[in-house]
């Protein structure tokens, strides 16, 4: 059976590393959209506007299809890619780290800069609580008053609380069912007579 499971983060959390005088701040947050993610990125470029560079990487989606990884003027592959990377070690999605960097007049070298940002975001993530998630399918329901006890009956079969409920001759509600249960959930309610589900 395929996995319809994720993990990301319960909410935001922080990481430091320090190396040769340079300061490495990192900053991990839970997010769902790439608006999320530039609004974290206005607030840290503003709040430590002083710093040398914000690197960041970002995995989105439950089945982690949306990513990127930015060096911000460090050397190529140095800052994102070592995040990014320990987001996938870590089997994160819906999640953006960043590491704002002081830097403190000693070169690192690529290595050393590459060690960093990694052990940077890795201790963010070492602070974090990490939550697992269930990727649900969602659907409307709609059927005649009289149907609303055949319905009602299949919903507490699975556990699920009705959304966005409007009874009155005519009625509809919606649920969100974990993906993993929807084919089986998808048939029991179309067995039922007179009742249209459609997937949102």
């Amino acid at each position: 059976m395929f996995d319809d499971t994720y993990k990301t983060l319960a909410g935001p959390a922080e990481g430091l590393y320090k190396e040769k005088g340079s300061k490495f701040l990192a900053f991990a947050y839970p997010v769902r959209t790439l608006e999320e993610v530039k609004m974290h990125l206005e607030r840290l470029r503003k709040d430590y506007f002083d710093a040398s560079h914000h690197c960041y990487a970002y995995i989105l989606g439950p089945r982690k299809d949306a990513f990127r990884a930015n060096d911000d003027g460090e050397p190529s592959g140095t800052g994102g890619r070592p995040i990014h990377g320990q987001l996938l070690s870590a089997d994160l999605t819906d999640t953006l780290i960043v590491v704002v960097r002081y830097f403190g007049g000693i070169l690192l070298g690529a290595s050393g800069l590459a060690n960093a940002y990694k052990t940077a975001a890795r201790d963010a993530i070492d602070h974090a609580t990490i939550i697992e998630k269930t990727i649900d399918a969602r659907y409307r329901l709609s059927f005649e008053y009289v149907t609303m006890n055949d319905v009602m009956r299949i919903l507490k079969d699975y556990d699920l609380k009705p959304e966005n409920q409007q009874f009155d001759m005519d009625c509809s509600l919606e649920v969100s069912i974990r993906q993993s249960l929807s084919v089986r959930f998808y048939d029991d309610v179309a067995n039922l007579r007179s009742v249209k589900i459609e997937v949102l």
